[in-house]
């Protein structure tokens, strides 16, 4: 049974809503996390730019090899135990072809994703949305630090840190990708 959740509103009135709910309508920039909506808030200019920029290069990437999928942006998909909206995903034509287009939520995390710190998330409370990402199906996943220029990637075994001139390549997705921290961070 999953518990119902309770967001404030900005009446200060609570609302509550299950899981099958939020299946069916979930409320836009929310995660269901803990037995609660929680909105994804923080995101400055800068996260918006670096989030397009990634998504931009896995979609170029894609587009001009033999490699297909889809890149998507906020995505719903569903975790072990939560509702989760990362910033940037990559979905295999496999999942395409077993899901479709049209599904509201994965029922398992994307094979890649990306989060970007926004000023106000917590580098402990990151790490564990990428372990928790980990646990349900994602194989690599990348946290990006665009106040601090750099990036974390984790393959399932060990994390990986990018510093500032570093080439930055993927580790089992998307084989051969690789950028320029600079390049994504060039804002």
């Amino acid at each position: 049974m999953v518990a119902n959740p309770i967001v404030s509103t900005q009446s200060n009135h609570q609302y509550q809503m299950s899981w099958e709910e939020f299946i069916l309508h979930p409320p836009e920039r929310m995660e269901w996390v803990n037995g609660q909506l929680i909105e994804k808030t923080g995101m400055t200019l800068k996260h918006g730019v670096v989030q397009a920029t990634l998504s931009f290069y896995w979609s170029n990437y894609l587009n001009s090899g033999e490699q297909k999928g889809k890149v998507c942006l906020s995505s719903l998909c569903r975790t072990t135990e939560y509702g989760r909206r990362p910033d940037v995903a990559y979905i295999t034509p496999e999942l395409l072809d077993q899901y479709g287009t049209n599904f509201t939520i994965l029922p398992q995390s994307f094979p890649l994703i990306a989060e970007i710190a926004s000023p106000d998330d917590r580098g402990e409370e990151l790490l564990a949305k990428a372990k928790e990402y980990l646990d349900s199906g994602c194989q690599e996943i990348w946290l990006l630090f665009p106040e601090a220029q750099l990036i974390l990637i984790n393959a399932g075994q060990n994390w990986i840190l990018y510093n500032a001139d570093d080439v930055i390549s993927t580790q089992i997705i998307l084989t051969g990708f690789n950028v320029t921290l600079k390049e994504l961070f060039s804002y």
